[in-house]
């Protein structure tokens, strides 16, 4: 006696019903998806081609670049730039530890 398994035996259960939750995710996903869309045409027509970077200009390339802040309050959070200097280079020549590829 042979066991045959169609195809519905091997796919997974799809949902018959949608959440409110999820329901209400995708809503404000996709007007937070129109409002992007209406700053970039709006920073396009002001000719802003794109936002600028918060990146210090010696750590542009660099694989060691961190860049997020941490801390609970605007006024208590730092930005970690890298492992290696955490408020970044501040001297005016080259950083010695920068690299553009990982190691």
């Amino acid at each position: 006696m042979s066991l045959e398994l169609s195809d519905t035996a091997l796919s997974p259960p799809v949902p018959t019903r949608l959440t409110a939750n999820l329901l209400r995710q995708r809503s404000l996903h996709k007007r937070w998806q129109r409002y992007q869309a209406r700053c970039h045409i709006l920073r396009a027509q002001l000719g802003f081609a794109a936002t600028e970077s918060g990146r210090p200009a010696t750590c542009v390339g660099c694989c060691y670049y961190h860049g997020k802040a941490y801390g609970q309050t605007k006024e208590s959070r730092h930005r970690l730039i890298c492992g290696f200097h955490p408020y970044g280079w501040q001297e005016d020549e080259n950083c010695p530890d920068w690299q553009g590829e990982y190691p």
